[in-house]
């Protein structure tokens, strides 16, 4: 059923050749793009105002970080091959040959989506709509089996539960240390555009 899954979404790929290469470009971008927009989140955020953004970026990174490090753990246990190291299949967007179950890439990026959705509903359901194209655009470029991809989501959910739920007040106290800096360089900006007609 996973490889029949695979095959009917990759061979949309696979005969209409631009849809895999635009998936290609999204997932080149995807990880560094969840991270600087969960950054992003951090500074929108008003030096010495509501905190919320803050905890929703920093639990979404480290609820990423948590996933990962999950992921590694599995990877070890079980080392699952990619859809074309199994089957001989054209594979010109995905050349990776380490362990496919659970997708890194959509583990940590539904983690940041599912934290901050945790959080903050609003701006958590755009992360999530972003986390879900990037999870999807595994399949597209044919880097795993749609069974990878719903593993990551388990992790993703568990983690940011985690982190989320149970790791908040530490999550709070790392916040305040570092707001302590950023805080310090982002005011004068705040100040500025306030004070520009």
């Amino acid at each position: 059923m996973d490889w029949r899954i695979f095959k009917a979404i990759y061979g949309i790929s696979l005969h209409h050749h631009w849809v895999g290469s635009f998936f290609n470009v999204v997932e080149n971008a995807s990880i560094p793009g969840m991270v600087l927009a969960t950054v992003a989140l951090w500074f929108f955020a008003r030096p010495g105002g509501d905190r919320k953004w803050k905890v929703a970026a920093g639990s979404g990174l480290a609820a990423a970080a948590l996933a990962l490090a999950v992921d590694q753990v599995v990877h070890a246990i079980y080392d699952r091959p990619r859809p074309y190291e199994s089957h001989q299949i054209s594979h010109p967007w995905s050349g990776s040959t380490d362990a496919g179950f659970p997708s890194d890439h959509s583990s940590a990026s539904l983690a940041i989506a599912f934290a901050v959705l945790m959080l903050d509903p609003l701006v958590g359901a755009v992360f999530l709509v972003a986390a879900v194209f990037i999870a999807v655009g595994r399949l597209f470029v044919g880097a795993h089996y749609p069974g990878d991809i719903l593993a990551s989501v388990v992790v993703a959910a568990v983690s940011a539960f985690a982190v989320v739920g149970l790791g908040r007040p530490l999550v709070v106290l790392c916040v305040r240390l570092v707001e302590r800096v950023t805080d310090t360089l982002v005011r004068p900006l705040w100040r500025s555009s306030r004070t520009d007609p």
